[in-house]
């Protein structure tokens, strides 16, 4: 365990357009393991990597972006894909979701739009 800690310090630190493809990757991973809690089609075991490796990548992210901004847009992306899911899987979505998820996007896309700050 202590050789994987030292790779991991020894590592430069990612670039700051690769720790939000880290946050995009991620929130996507949060639809497949939110999904897989309610749906059967998804196997455990992808679940289950799907929920680690998610994690993973943002706590990567953080250390390059504000932690507020990128838990807000990861679990902004999980929050539109699963109901993109649930839509998917009961045929239900009307008029006024659609316009609450597509602010929900703007939001989303404006915190990382407004996101300046960096840390090295």
């Amino acid at each position: 365990m202590n050789e994987q800690v030292a790779w991991k310090k020894n590592r430069k630190p990612i670039t700051k357009n690769k720790a939000w493809a880290y946050v995009v990757i991620g929130g996507a991973l949060e639809i497949v393991w939110a999904s897989g809690f309610k749906y059967e089609e998804i196997p455990y075991i992808i679940v289950l990597i799907a929920l680690l490796t998610s994690f993973d990548l943002v706590i990567e992210a953080t250390k390059i972006l504000p932690v507020g901004t990128t838990y807000a847009v990861f679990a902004g992306i999980g929050t539109v894909g699963t109901i993109g899911v649930e839509a998917f899987f009961t045929g239900e979505l009307s008029l006024l979701r659609i316009g609450i998820i597509l602010l929900l996007l703007l939001f989303i896309f404006g915190l990382k739009m407004t996101s300046e700050e960096e840390r090295y």
